[in-house]
């Protein structure tokens, strides 16, 4: 059985809640282990912004149970009636998360039959302890970017993969066929990444860590083109002069496929081809018509696989490499 990091906070900052509210001398102390069991987020951002939509949560339930205690008194009736305008209060003020922790304190009140300053502070504070704590420990988290890194290099070599088989493709005469699954595999890692990416950025509060979001959209849309290239080839056939010089430059591409390739050079060469692609000679037959059109169609993907590279190279590739640099330094 294995315990995570999640389960470790949890359990301690419970134990700690329900300590230091003993020690503050608050009632229903056990009431703060159970608001940081409830706090405890799988990012920072996550953890700070419930605490903060809670506190809301609990000055409003506060304030509507002590107005229907006061009217009708301290039942059951009071109590549904409470809940019956506070929950829509909560959802029209996105504050949902709170329903359950403010309406537990609202109990307490219910039980004590008191609508004294004591008791309110008491429920604040124990509001405080419990999201406090439960910050506190959020603030340590695992990073994630050996993880990313990892991942980053499992989607490069699939992709390396599939276009190495894309180029071997060309240079024979049958249609392009996925049999190990590559494609699938890459999907499924690019939704790891997209998931860790985005947990990654939400662990900070100041410095930008945008990086890994937007490398993990850039290949996402690679992708997307690698499918449509995929749909072009699963008709092709027969080998010409320009299929084994779009095999060479597909191949080359696999060859370079890299986080810190510009993809600039590849981008020309392959704009050179299309060009020449165009003033050949018109197509004698029906099948050649057909073979000329599909790989035209795979040529203009290539470049736009490449030009999707070199965009995000020089948006965003630059500057991480000057931070890199700037670190090592």
């Amino acid at each position: 059985m294995r315990i995570g990091m999640r389960t470790v906070k949890t359990a301690v900052g419970a134990a700690i809640s329900i300590m230091l509210a003993e020690w503050l001398g608050l009632e229903y102390a056990v009431s703060a282990g159970i608001i940081t069991i409830l706090s405890i987020q799988n990012t920072k951002k996550g953890s700070l912004t419930l605490a903060v939509q809670r506190i809301y949560s609990a000055v409003l339930a506060l304030s509507i149970a002590a107005l229907f205690f006061l009217v009708i008194g301290f039942n059951a009736i009071s109590f549904g009636l409470y809940l019956l305008v506070f929950i829509p209060c909560a959802v029209k003020l996105r504050v949902t998360d709170g329903i359950v922790v403010s309406s537990v304190l609202v109990t307490h009140i219910l039980v004590e039959q008191s609508l004294s300053f004591y008791w309110f502070e008491n429920e604040m504070l124990l509001l405080a302890v419990g999201a406090g704590v439960g910050i506190l420990l959020n603030l340590y988290m695992p990073k994630l970017e050996d993880k990313l890194r990892a991942e980053q290099m499992r989607i490069e070599q699939l992709m390396r993969e599939i276009l190495l088989e894309m180029a071997a493709s060309l240079r024979c005469q049958e249609g392009f066929c996925d049999r190990e699954g590559r494609m699938a595999a890459l999907r499924a890692g690019l939704n790891r990444m997209q998931d860790k990416a985005s947990r990654n950025l939400e662990n900070y509060f100041f410095q930008s860590a945008h990086y890994y979001v937007q490398y993990a959209d850039m290949r996402m849309v690679q992708y997307r083109i690698l499918r449509q290239m995929e749909q072009h080839l699963l008709g092709a056939g027969g080998t010409n002069e320009q299929s084994l010089a779009l095999a060479a430059i597909t191949e080359k591409t696999a060859l370079k496929l890299a986080e810190d390739y510009p993809a600039s050079e590849l981008v020309e060469e392959i704009t050179q081809m299309v060009r020449s692609f165009r003033k050949s000679g018109l197509p004698e037959t029906r099948e050649e018509f057909e073979s000329r059109a599909i790989l035209f169609q795979f040529m203009n993907d290539l470049r736009y696989l490449l030009e999707t590279k070199r965009d995000f190279y020089l948006e965003f590739g630059l500057e991480r490499a000057k931070n890199t640099a700037a670190r090592q330094v």
